[in-house]
């Protein structure tokens, strides 16, 4: 693609551009060849005038010669730099000297290119447009990066106000199915009982995943607030395997925490390592197979501490671990019991373990099965 392509589709009349040099030929010459192209010009014969003048003429280019007196072109460069960072316009020097050092000063001063003298006016208009273009894109960019964002929030906004609205009358349509069963309002039939605890089963997943997207929305907008205390690993780790080997029961699969070094104290968010914990055992059981073992070991090295979670489930296809931590990364592997998957669970828990400072992996296990490994680190005493 020929340099000046990019350009042919981006309108450059009006931009401004600031010529600073202190050779009067000079700048009536480069006046002339940028006038015809459409540009506006304010002039400087000093570096000391172009940085009084940059402030109010806001130039999208500067045009700037190395030598003269007072401060020089390199030294120009880098003051408007330090002042104005990114939002500096971009300077292109002008120069007779046409030596690789001079070049390399020029550029590693902060310049973006170099026009050689005696002028030739295409190749001054090129460059010019050149980067002018550039400068424009780059704000186009800007611009719609800002426009994401704004749309990104409202969206994590609505779905917030959504979750949240939805969430309670899900649960008491879980906990009204549960009452159902239990005999509260009278007995029920074989019949009646399927099609309730149906009601319960569906709910309690629309449930699953109102909470998912409400933590989602809470993570993208930034608010996830940890409340770190000192919590004992071990203890928080037994409470998770006994409350989901209660529903691991039903697929007649067992949860066993048989590998530890010690009760670690840790400073964490309970609640949130809770809820990572809680995800991977029930993804552990919802992809074993029934009548099968999951295994939970917590080791300790220097500085760190690592729970893993080890399944004897299908493992993770190769070609699919890039959608593993991604939100509504689902992967081909279907649950064995029909549980249903969001799609959201191992993508909050990566979120959780990162705002810890800590990181989470999953590995194949030779032969079957996978391993979920979050490593933690444990502050000196």
């Amino acid at each position: 693609m020929p340099p000046s392509e990019p350009t042919t589709f981006i309108d450059l009349s009006g931009r401004k551009i600031l010529v600073v040099d202190d050779d009067r030929v000079n700048i009536r010459i480069l006046h002339g060849i940028l006038q015809t192209a459409g540009y506006v010009i304010a002039e400087a014969d000093t570096g000391e005038k172009a940085l009084e003048l940059y402030q109010q003429f806001q130039p999208d280019l500067v045009l700037l010669d190395v030598v003269m007196p007072g401060i020089n072109g390199f030294e120009t460069c880098r003051e408007l730099i330090r002042r104005y960072d990114v939002k500096a316009a971009p300077v292109i020097f002008i120069t007779a000297k046409q030596e690789s050092d001079d070049i390399v000063e020029g550029l590693n001063a902060g310049g973006v290119d170099y026009v050689p003298k005696p002028f030739r006016q295409k190749e001054v208009l090129a460059r010019i447009r050149n980067h002018l273009a550039i400068r424009a894109l780059i704000a186009r960019q800007r611009s719609l990066v800002t426009q994401l964002s704004l749309a990104n929030e409202a969206k994590n906004k609505f779905l917030g106000m959504a979750a949240h609205d939805l969430r309670n009358p899900l649960a008491s349509i879980r906990g009204l199915a549960e009452f159902v069963l239990d005999g509260t309002f009278g007995p029920v039939n074989a019949e009646q009982t399927d099609a309730v605890d149906t009601i319960r089963q569906a709910s309690q997943s629309m449930l699953d995943l109102v909470n998912e997207l409400l933590d989602v929305a809470t993570i993208e907008a930034g608010q996830l607030n940890l409340r770190l205390a000192p919590v004992r690993l071990a203890e928080l780790i037994e409470k998770s395997v006994a409350l989901n080997g209660m529903e691991a029961a039903r697929k007649q699969t067992r949860i066993l925490f048989d590998e530890r070094d010690g009760d670690p104290v840790v400073a964490l968010d309970a609640a949130k390592i809770r809820q990572v914990m809680d995800n991977l055992l029930s993804n552990a059981v919802k992809y074993s197979p029934p009548g099968s073992c999951v295994h939970v070991a917590l080791r300790l090295s220097p500085g760190h501490c690592a729970v893993s979670v080890r399944d004897q489930g299908p493992g993770i296809p190769e070609n699919e671990r890039d959608k593993l931590f991604k939100d509504f990364g689902r992967l081909s592997a279907k649950p064995t019991g029909g549980e249903m998957s969001t799609g959201l669970g191992l993508a909050i828990c990566r979120k959780i373990v990162e705002a810890h400072q800590g990181v989470i992996v999953a590995e194949n296990l030779p032969g079957r099965g996978c391993e979920f490994r979050v490593t933690l680190p444990i502050s000196p005493a």
